[in-house]
């Protein structure tokens, strides 16, 4: 009986890890298809005046997990 708890609570595991990994992407995606920054004929180039540097991050960033994250291996976000 054990065995199979351990089967299942493992499976679960898995499922819980899929699920967070599309969960990322999609925020991911959706961060990036409305990025200012894409629909710009430059957008690889520096912004030349603080409006339009206040333009390209209006959108919503993706902030950098804190060491303790990092060492977990947990995405940005």
């Amino acid at each position: 009986m054990a065995a199979l708890i351990t089967g299942v609570a493992r499976f679960a595991r898995r499922i819980a890890g899929v699920l967070a990994e599309v969960q990322y992407a999609q925020r991911r995606m959706i961060t990036l298809t409305t990025s200012a920054d894409l629909y710009l004929a430059d957008g690889d180039h520096v912004p030349d005046t603080y409006a339009e540097f206040l333009f390209r991050t209006s959108g919503l960033l993706l902030h950098e997990p804190d060491a303790a994250g990092r060492a977990h291996r947990q995405p940005a976000g």
